[in-house]
């Protein structure tokens, strides 16, 4: 991916949430996976055993069965943008939400001459460019959600979404005729997104507003959306449900408190810090950090937490076969351990 130009931002003054606590769940035994290139951002696993993750330079990359460095790895196509969210449609294909560019499809079979084929599903959204599509979930009767992070910046320039703190994301739905309909707005950075075990809620995360919640689909509660977690440490990123039915949830990184100390501030002191070149910014102290939350309470039951010198940054993860695997912004590779109980 070629640099651009950092756009301009206008920033408000914004309150940042409570910091809460999580318990401190342990470290686990770490597998590392080495990609063939640069930041998966996410890991979602398919019916046939296999794992698909993203590349930063738009590559589609297939992890087959196995668990050790040595896994069959191919790359089975490219997209344009950076590819982000996944999910493995009905249909089979591979749902892929790209920065800047949209919600893609693409055929993941293993045909001759149709693997890797693409079909764009949405790039725009009430006439305008679908700039961040962040992470998707298809329902059985083929509706399909997906998360808006900002409306204005592109992935390059995530943090500029940040600095602005103007709650500019959505969670939209693409209905099966094709058309789309906004769901939910003014989210702070509208990002992990999965279905409830029982199918009767969608859960999203907020990474700027450091909590999950539920829009319900089924029930009284249809059409509404409460609140499962909040005033979280970290920020959350995407998130999956596993076996059991937990929300595991990637907590890419603890809060930043000069970030919050900044928020409720005069605006154009995050406007100065924007001008400033990346490394004097704000930057991710890479950490290996993942929580489980229980579907209705939002108690958080299980987890893991701990450095590791070849991976940490987690963006994305999924149960598979007894084992959590993860993805990461931070680091070429792929990693695993024992499911924590």
């Amino acid at each position: 991916m070629t640099a651009t130009a950092r756009p301009a931002i206008d920033p408000v003054r914004w309150h940042p949430p409570p910091v809460g606590s999580l318990p401190e769940f342990g470290p686990a035994e770490l597998t590392v996976v080495p990609m063939p290139g640069d930041a998966p951002e996410d890991v979602v696993a398919g019916p046939d055993g296999a794992l698909w993750t993203g590349l930063v330079d738009g590559r589609i990359v297939r992890i087959g069965p196995g668990r050790g460095p040595d896994s069959d790895v191919s790359v089975v196509g490219e997209v344009p943008g950076r590819p982000l969210g996944l999910a493995v449609a009905r249909d089979g294909r591979l749902l892929i939400c790209t920065s800047p560019g949209g919600l893609l499809a693409m055929d993941v079979s293993g045909d001759t001459g149709s693997t890797g084929h693409t079909e764009v599903l949405v790039d725009s959204v009430n006439f305008r460019p679908l700039n961040f599509c962040s992470n998707v979930v298809e329902l059985p009767d083929g509706t399909i959600y997906f998360t808006e992070s900002t409306a204005k910046f592109s992935y390059a320039h995530f943090k500029g979404a940040i600095f602005e703190a103007r709650g500019d994301g959505a969670l939209h739905r693409l209905d099966p005729d094709g058309t789309v309909h906004p769901v939910l707005t003014n989210l702070y950075f509208a990002n992990g997104l999965t279905l409830t075990a029982d199918g009767s809620a969608l859960v999203f995360a907020e990474t700027q507003g450091r909590r999950l919640s539920k829009y319900w689909l089924t029930g009284p509660k249809a059409g509404t959306t409460t609140r499962l977690a909040e005033n979280l440490p970290g920020m959350p990123d995407n998130i999956s449900t596993g076996a059991d039915g937990r929300i595991w949830v990637a907590m890419v990184s603890r809060r930043n408190a000069a970030a919050d100390i900044l928020a409720p501030r005069a605006p154009i002191l995050r406007t100065l810090i924007w001008r400033l070149p990346d490394r004097l910014q704000p930057q991710i102290s890479p950490e290996v950090w993942a929580v489980a939350f229980d579907p209705d309470t939002g108690a958080a039951v299980a987890g893991v937490r701990m450095t590791h010198p070849r991976f940490g940054v987690v963006t994305g993860l999924v149960e598979h076969e007894g084992r959590l695997w993860m993805s990461s912004i931070g680091f070429p590779a792929l990693a695993h351990c024992a499911l924590p109980d």
